[in-house]
């Protein structure tokens, strides 16, 4: 079952996102840009029933309403699809992606569990390597047609008994209130979201108290390193990343508040897990399933927005007819249309949108767009595992990409270039990949870039072209 209403006068989604993050595991995925094709629905949930957290094959099941822990010993993957499978729900609305099920990460290190390699990466920040959060409620936001609805499924009751049905009218009451009080604080909201930057955003004195977890010579040796990894053949492409670290005691949903709206894209997300609160500034689709219908985005390929209409225009014209950008843009193409065809129906796999130009607040991307037909008997689950990490922030070929990774990065990843998204009941998911991905914990913030290193890469333009990259988190940092 599943009770649905409109609301009238809604408030923003950040005024919802603050009343929301005083309860239990808030999750916020956050389409800000973009109505009409990528960034139409928005999410907004807390207090969930359950939540999932896996380190390796070791699985904690939580119970929210009774306290009760059950450990599990599996992989991920088989764990996610008998989990979904339990809790299966047909979809009601007809019109929403997304009406109750989990949201949460995939975490990079469960490549491990899809390719067998040894891991010698360090867990520093003692990151899960996935969490969800099943949650039975929610505030969904149509973008396109400025619509607000509240959703209530009555989850973890019995689908269509009294028991559901007295639960899920008691928890849309819950979320009348939120929606009551956020019309109360609409004008600090509204304050909050139009926060305008400095005119200097560069990293000057806040840069000495910013930590990496590579020096300028570890990074130029590693570069070099994949340079001969190439050469020798082993590879053609390699994402290679650093991790930056700076001291942070403030508002998270303030931070988060002043990121999104420095550069709005299709595919934010704020999650907290407990220990780790994670926001995210994505860009990058990483997988959307709906029914049959599977379609991956990779982006591969970057340049600046320009100063002037003119500039603007001649660096998306670059970008597009850069020889080096194209070639290695075409790499993970092909990659990614392999690992749709390991769960495709013969003959689906199809590519309508080929390096195509899309402009955000501070970059231009190109985008191509990969899509299929689930075979029959695969499921959301199998999807997953068969295309997880995504190939754009991996390599190419993928496996001796993810081995190369991990000799030459010291530190897990965590969820940077993994994904985050929802996976409803009824087997539908969408998920990003996590880059332009912050996580506080421990009063700090850390936050991971990287670039693909190829065989013309030169190292000192790719060490400079991390830290330009870092610029943007400390902007959100140094321009509240």
């Amino acid at each position: 079952m599943l009770l649905i209403e409109t609301v009238d006068r809604p408030p923003s989604a950040a005024a919802l996102f603050l009343k929301l993050s005083k309860k239990p595991a808030p999750a916020w995925l956050d389409a800000n840009v973009d109505s009409e094709k990528l960034g139409r629905f928005s999410f907004l949930a807390a207090d969930p029933f359950l939540k999932i957290t896996a380190h390796g094959h070791n699985i904690t099941e939580e119970n929210c309403l009774s306290g009760k822990r059950t450990k599990h010993q599996s992989p991920f993957f088989p764990f996610l699809d008998k989990l979904q499978k339990h809790w299966h729900r047909p979809k009601e609305s007809g019109f929403l992606p997304f009406e109750c099920g989990l949201i949460g990460y995939l975490g990079y290190e469960l490549g491990h569990q899809v390719e067998t390699f040894a891991q010698t990466t360090i867990n520093d920040l003692q990151m899960p390597d996935a969490f969800f959060a099943a949650y039975d409620a929610l505030i969904a936001i149509d973008h396109l047609t400025n619509t607000t609805w509240l959703l209530a499924s009555g989850l973890p009751e019995e689908s269509k008994s009294s028991a559901a049905r007295i639960r899920a009218r008691r928890r849309l009451d819950e979320l009348r209130e939120i929606v009551a009080e956020a019309r109360l604080d609409e004008t600090k909201t509204v304050n909050l979201e139009t926060i305008k930057p400095k005119k200097t955003e560069q990293i000057t004195s806040a840069e000495g108290s910013l930590e990496t977890n590579f020096s300028y010579s570890a990074y130029q040796s590693a570069i070099k390193k994949i340079l001969n990894y190439i050469a020798a053949g082993d590879i053609y492409q390699v994402n290679l990343s650093q991790r930056f670290a700076t001291p942070f005691s403030g508002s998270h949903q303030e931070f988060y508040l002043h990121f999104r709206n420095l550069s709005p894209t299709p595919f934010g997300a704020y999650l907290e897990t407990g220990k780790h609160c994670i926001m995210s500034n994505s860009p990058e689709r990483y997988l959307l399933i709906n029914g049959d219908y599977i379609e991956t985005r990779p982006i591969k390929g970057t340049r600046p927005r320009g100063a002037t209409a003119q500039a603007d225009a001649n660096l998306g014209r670059e970008l597009l007819l850069s020889p080096k950008d194209r070639a290695e843009h075409i790499m993970i193409v092909d990659l990614e249309r392999n690992d749709l065809g390991r769960i495709a129906d013969y003959g689906s796999i199809h590519v309508p949108e080929m390096q195509i130009l899309e402009s955000y607040a501070n970059v231009h991307h190109m985008v191509s767009t990969v899509t299929g037909r689930i075979r029959p008997g695969k499921s959301s689950s199998d999807c997953l595992f068969n295309s997880f990490p995504g190939g754009s922030i991996t390599g190419a070929p993928k496996l001796r990409s993810m081995e190369i990774i991990d000799e030459l990065e010291s530190t897990c990843r965590g969820v940077y270039t993994g994904s985050i998204g929802y996976f409803d009941f009824s087997g539908d998911l969408d998920f990003n990949i996590a880059i332009r991905t912050a996580i506080a914990c421990d009063n700090h913030l850390y936050f991971q870039v990287g670039g693909g290193i190829v065989a013309d890469s030169d190292p000192d333009d790719e060490y400079q072209e991390t830290r330009t990259k870092a610029a943007a988190f400390l902007k959100a940092l140094m321009t509240k």
